[in-house]
């Protein structure tokens, strides 16, 4: 297979689809990777290291997307690589189809491309391998941003989120007990804030205060105790998934408006339409907002700022399932694997997730359906 590594062009995102030994193991396997130049800097890894492995540098993206029959990205497609994706193409990357622009699917399906998403490769006890390390690194980053923001000079109250010896220490809302939710924790923790976290899984927060020994406070998700809990916080993080489906707005704008002035608000479900009603996607260029007296940090491409961390940990648990398409070719491949299937989100012209097929207003057809309907 020839499988095209183009660089990312969304604003300020350095990481890359594959670092030297991804092109190893596929150019090991007989198979021609196509790197665009200067694909892997911004994570570190320059043209020589790909080369050194067995990898093309091609020139152009257009030529990489033009020759390639699977591209591995990181980000989604924007505007201008609509009109570079392949008729019938496989591309491998994060898509989440439900939260970003719907011209996006509509091209995916007109093109008949097969879009494999990482956010929802599933494993059958409901983990997702491919999102989690983005998870940890964004849940993590949510209070590095969170206490800068908390800065005066940043729009913030001023409030230092470990505090003194005489003055109270910064309280930390963590809306979401998942992968997002525990990172986000640890860290806050570690600066010393007072940290409540808040899910509806009650074996989960169960869970959270073994792990945390009592130094966070576990609430059960509900109206009443989101609504209290935001109201006191000085950091709010929002990190609730719903695999593949737009995020549920669990904090109502009229809730913003009711902190306190200089709050902050990160919200890290923002790639999947945010769970805080008044957040929209910001970039790393303009990373904040303020509304209602409010900080807002809604990058949708966090772990973009911190590329060679991201981008290794990323392809530590992508690269297997690349290979795999590669050497069995997209159907035997999802035939093969249901983790594997279950990432596939449009074929042959066809929404196979059923999450976006109802958000975005599509008739959903299963994967295998779609694979039959191709072959008769």
């Amino acid at each position: 297979m020839i499988v095209g590594v183009p660089k990312e062009i969304k604003t300020r995102e350095y990481r890359v689809g594959m670092v030297p030994a991804g092109v190893r193991a596929l150019t090991s396997a007989g198979h021609t990777v196509l790197v665009e130049t200067n694909a892997g800097v911004g994570s570190g890894i320059p043209d020589s290291e790909y080369q050194r492995v067995g990898a093309q540098i091609v020139s152009s993206a257009d030529e990489v997307w033009k020759r390639a029959e699977m591209i591995v990205k990181v980000k989604e497609p924007i505007a201008p690589e609509y009109e570079r994706i392949q008729n019938g193409q496989i591309i491998y990357t994060y898509f989440h189809l439900s939260g970003v622009d719907p011209e996006l699917t509509r091209t995916l399906v007109k093109k008949k491309a097969s879009a494999v998403a990482y956010e929802t490769i599933q494993l059958d006890d409901g983990s997702l391998p491919l999102l989690k390390p983005m998870s940890e690194v964004a849940g993590k980053m949510a209070i590095q941003v969170g206490a800068a923001c908390l800065e005066k000079a940043h729009g913030g109250k001023g409030i230092l989120l470990g505090g003194v010896p005489g003055v109270r220490r910064g309280r930390v809302t963590i809306i979401g007990g998942g992968v997002v939710g525990t990172c986000a924790a640890k860290v806050a923790v570690g600066m010393g804030a007072e940290v409540t976290i808040l899910d509806v899984n009650l074996e989960r927060l169960t869970y959270l205060d073994d792990v945390f020994l009592g130094r966070v406070a576990t609430l059960a998700s509900d109206t009443e105790s989101i609504a209290k809990s935001v109201r006191e916080a000085d950091i709010v993080v929002g990190g609730v998934l719903i695999p593949g489906a737009a995020a549920p707005k669990l904090v109502s704008e009229a809730l913003v408006a009711e902190m306190s002035p200089g709050s902050v608000v990160v919200d890290v479900a923002v790639d999947q339409g945010g769970c805080i009603e008044t957040c929209v996607p910001t970039t790393h260029d303009n990373p904040t907002f303020v509304k209602h007296g409010v900080v807002h940090y809604c990058v949708a491409n966090m772990p973009g700022a911190v590329p060679q961390t991201s981008t290794f940990a990323l392809t530590n648990t992508t690269r297997p399932y690349a290979r795999k398409i590669a050497d069995l070719g997209l159907v035997e491949a999802i035939k093969a694997d249901k983790a594997l299937a279950r990432g596939l989100n449009t074929y042959n012209g066809q929404v196979t997730y059923e999450a976006v097929a109802k958000d975005l207003g599509y008739s959903y057809m299963s994967i295998f359906d779609a694979i039959g309907a191709k072959g008769r």
